[in-house]
């Protein structure tokens, strides 16, 4: 099978082009052809022309249009697969896909589909004002705190929304969670187009993974959405424990001077490097204050043998089962979180017997088998769906 992948790629290195990129592996290693469409937020001039771009492009862009036409009359693909059309290859795409009648499937990493900004957050709150098509909101609250961007996201939304181009031009949905699914099926998306793929990670060894290590690991971007600073709160109130934060806190570094004297901020990490920062930890906590997608760092963490405490929020609940691999807390709240962190901090034993059953599952459902089976339950409804439409 070819499968044509098409995605817009970020300015830096994020779980989302992780998974791209292991998707290509997995696909070839299946001995199928992958032919990619691809650009780059990097292409962007900063200066007002290169903004105006990408203001423009994200609605329409009548160049990506006439060159991904001729990518798919020269690579004659089976299946196209998209990943992100934001903002420099835009929805216009799809009207090709429907003219050369190619079945497409889209994983739908975020909320884009019905928040402009993808996070369904505005000033460190959840906020859905932007559903049912109301995308104006984007720009009351000028979510992206900038005027010109805020305005850009909103009609980009609103012109995709009112000319049905991904209800029209993506045959099957790939969602994470069911509860990515049910904020779809809200929108109108229909239910038997929307398929469930979570993320994948390669297995590892058993090694180490029940030796318990010395401190609480935060894993992540530094930013508002991720709570961090409830984490801070509960580190500064709770000496006797050691807490390390590995991630990019340049959107965040008020909270490094900020941090009391037992929580460390280690920067950012490379894969391997992450890897013995888990296998160092006793837990691993996610504090996200916002839906989040489908967090990798909780399927890593249990690939490990880590138990983790995460916070019950958007489709988290589906992938941590509380009691059992981890334990749940409810967002925001800091005194519950700090009860639990307590709570298993106490109990080694209880660490080592979550981390066996974190394993267990992530064994059982986030493995490259499992998802390649998925990918391709999902690619062969896309062509039912297309063939019958």
């Amino acid at each position: 099978m070819k499968i044509c992948l098409v995605h817009n790629e970020y300015g830096i290195f994020s779980g989302e082009e992780a998974v791209v990129a292991a998707q290509i592996q997995l696909l070839e290693s299946h001995g199928h052809s992958v032919c990619r469409f691809v650009r780059s937020s990097t292409e962007i001039d900063r200066k007002f022309l290169g903004q105006l771009q990408a203001f423009c492009s994200g609605i329409y862009n009548p160049f990506s249009v006439r060159s991904f036409r001729n990518f798919l009359l020269q690579h004659k693909p089976d299946i196209i697969h998209i990943h992100n059309l934001f903002p420099l290859i835009s929805p216009a795409i799809l009207h090709v896909c429907q003219k050369i009648s190619i079945p497409v499937v889209m994983t739908v990493h975020n909320y884009r589909l019905i928040c402009p900004n993808g996070l369904f957050m505005v000033n460190g709150e959840i906020c859905e004002k932007c559903s049912g098509g109301k995308e104006y909101f984007c720009v009351f609250n000028n979510c992206e705190g900038s005027f010109s961007k805020s305005l850009g996201y909103a009609l980009r939304n609103f012109v995709a929304r009112k000319r049905k181009s991904y209800l029209h031009g993506i045959h099957c949905f790939a969602a994470l969670t069911v509860f990515q699914q049910k904020k779809l099926v809200k929108e109108g998306y229909p239910i038997e187009r929307i398929t469930i793929i979570p993320n994948m990670s390669q297995p590892i060894s058993e090694e180490n993974s029940t030796t318990l290590g010395d401190y609480i690991g935060f894993i992540g971007r530094i930013s508002p959405e991720k709570g961090v600073d409830h984490l801070l709160e509960v580190a500064a109130t709770n000496p006797h424990i050691k807490f390390k934060a590995a991630g990019r806190y340049e959107k965040a570094s008020e909270l490094v001077t900020e941090a009391p004297d037992n929580f460390s901020f280690q920067g950012h990490m490379p894969y391997d490097k992450v890897s013995q920062f888990m296998l160092q930890s006793r837990l691993i906590v996610l504090c996200s204050i916002w839906y989040e997608g489908f967090p990798m760092v909780l399927v890593e963490a249990m690939l490990r043998g880590r138990p983790v405490i995460a916070s019950r929020i958007g489709g988290i609940a589906e992938i941590v089962d509380d009691g059992i691999t981890g334990l749940l807390y409810e967002a925001g709240n800091t005194q519950d979180l700090a009860k639990k962190i307590n709570y298993l901090w106490d109990n080694p034993k209880l660490c080592r017997e979550m981390g066996v059953a974190g394993r267990k599952k992530a064994l059982q459902e986030y493995t490259p088998d499992t998802y390649y089976n998925r990918l391709i339950d999902a690619y062969q409804k896309a062509r039912t769906i297309s063939q019958n439409s």
